[in-house]
This record gives structure tokens, sequence and C-alpha cells, in this order.
């Protein structure tokens, strides 16, 4: 029954009439739909939420967080942080699982592009509390990646990403594909 409830939550279209603006010192990005947005959640891991399968410590890092707004229970899918990398918020929210906090951040709403509680947080913090920026992405995948230190974007040194891109090539269709594409275009 719970996840019956989340699911029509995810879809509860009042919620998305409802202005979350008041009281939000976000920082525009001008993106489209785009609208400040400051509200009460309790952090989550999805997976728990929509499946049941809930690990200690919201998966301990390994888990996509979202954020379970209090006054509608409306599922928050906090797909970005504060930081212009475009990088995941988990980091951030990941000292907070299963705690009540406060974010502050941009929400994209839009039907036609398919995009419902679709949320940017730049600051997180206890209710009441001290706001911390939401930009722990790069700090933590520096320390789980000591090896990978050095000069550029994150992304280009990630052995993950580095893997991917030496079994499947660049564009994902083989090494011999990504050979022809370079050896075409540049």
């Amino acid at each position: 029954m719970r996840r019956f409830s989340l699911a029509l939550a995810l879809l509860a279209s009042p919620a998305m009439a409802q202005d979350f603006s008041a009281g939000s010192t976000a920082n525009a990005w001008n993106l489209y739909a785009e609208k400040p947005a400051f509200f009460e959640a309790k952090v989550v891991d999805l997976l728990c939420e929509l499946t049941g399968d809930c690990p200690a410590d919201c998966g301990a890092g390994k888990r996509q967080l979202g954020l379970l707004r209090s006054v509608d229970n409306v599922m928050v899918l906090p797909l970005k942080n504060g930081q212009p990398v475009f990088s995941g918020a988990a980091a951030d929210l990941a000292p907070y699982c299963g705690q009540t906090v406060e974010v502050d951040g941009l929400m994209i709403d839009d039907p036609d592009l398919g995009a419902k509680h679709v949320y940017q947080v730049q600051k997180i913090r206890l209710p009441g509390g001290e706001w911390e920026k939401a930009n722990r992405f790069t700090k933590v995948w520096g320390a789980e990646n000591p090896e990978a230190a050095g000069e550029g974007p994150w992304f280009r040194r990630d052995p993950r990403v580095n893997s991917e891109i030496a079994k499947d090539g660049y564009l994902g269709l083989g090494l011999e594909t990504d050979e022809a594409f370079i050896k075409d275009w540049f």
C-alpha cells in the first residue's frame, strides 16, 4: 500500500500547482521551467521507498536519494547539486539519511518535457539550523578516487568512466566505431 500511495504522490498534479518560492534565496541558472523552491522534506533512499529494499544508511552512498516533501508527501528527485559540474546531489544528502531537512534550490516542473518534481539542491540544513552549500560531490569523489588526482574535469579522470570508454568507446558503440567516427570527423 505504501508503494501505491507513493506512486500516486509522484503523479499528483495538485502538488505541481503549489508555490514553494516563498523564503527561497536560490540563485537562478536560467534553466527552462525553473522556479525557486524552499521546502521541508525527509531524505530517503529512492529504491527503499519504491520497492521496500532498505539497506542501512540509505545504501551507504551507493543509491540515489530523494526528498519526501513534508507538506504534501510528494517525492522530489534531487538530480543536481549546486556545483556547475552537473553532478548529482546524493553526496550532499547522504549525511541526512532518514532525517527531515530544509532545502533551497530550483524546481523544474514541465509536463510538456515530462519533467515533474526535478530539483537542483543549492543549500540544505536541519530545520532552523545553519545552511550548508550543496557542493560536496567533487570532494567526496576525490576522496573515493585518490588515484585519479590531477588537472582537468573529474569525469575525464574517473576510473569508472575511463573503464567504460576503454571497453565500448566514447560513443558506447565499440572501439571500431569510435575509430571510424574520429577519422571521419576529426
